[in-house]
């Protein structure tokens, strides 16, 4: 060993610099590949970063991974955490009851909020019909048509919402002209 060795690897002079510095790595020959050292240099703790915990910067448990399934996760959080699919059918079942339980109660899914408004908006003038229709003695046929009315296309959002979020991964169904009119209502939130 010479003195004419350029390495920088067990120097202990005072003025050699830590071996993340970039201004060190930019010196070193570009011949020499060291794989305990990655090419792109983060500003570690010790040459004065910012102290980073549970972070890609910090290498923590996959932190790019975490943040996007955090992302894709909070699609399908709830307020309480329940289940996003059983709350959207929740909607249709007691007509305008449920929807508006759910409109107060969560605040945080927007597939819930859609299916709630949804709902209120579907249901809401059907049931309002039906209690007319009793109140004004119709007959009992009609009766029967307005409450039927009312539940198929009840049940049948019901059923629609609860597979758009089980198995068509949160897919919107609309109903023409109230749809939209729902969406338009969730994204001014």
């Amino acid at each position: 060993m010479g003195s004419n060795n350029t390495s920088h690897f067990a120097s202990f002079a005072a003025y050699t610099p830590p071996p993340d510095d970039p201004s060190y790595v930019a010196t070193t020959s570009k011949n020499t590949s060291r794989a305990w050292f990655p090419s792109q240099q983060p500003a570690s703790y010790q040459s004065g970063g910012i102290p980073t915990f549970n972070t890609s910067q910090a290498g923590g448990l996959g932190a790019v991974e975490d943040a996007e399934a955090e992302s894709a996760s909070s699609l399908w959080e709830t307020r309480y955490g329940f289940r996003v699919d059983l709350l959207a059918a929740f909607a249709y079942l007691l007509g305008p009851l449920s929807a508006l339980i759910l409109l107060i109660v969560e605040t945080h899914n927007d597939f819930v909020r859609f299916h709630a408004y949804q709902s209120a908006l579907l249901t809401t003038p059907l049931a309002i019909l039906r209690i007319l229709a009793s109140l004004l003695q119709f007959p009992p046929f009609l009766r029967t048509v307005l409450t039927l009315l009312l539940v198929i296309p009840a049940l049948y959002m019901a059923w629609q919402a609860y597979t758009d979020a089980a198995r068509n991964g949160l897919v919107r169904f609309q109903v023409p002209f109230i749809g939209p009119l729902a969406e338009r209502w969730v994204l001014d939130e």
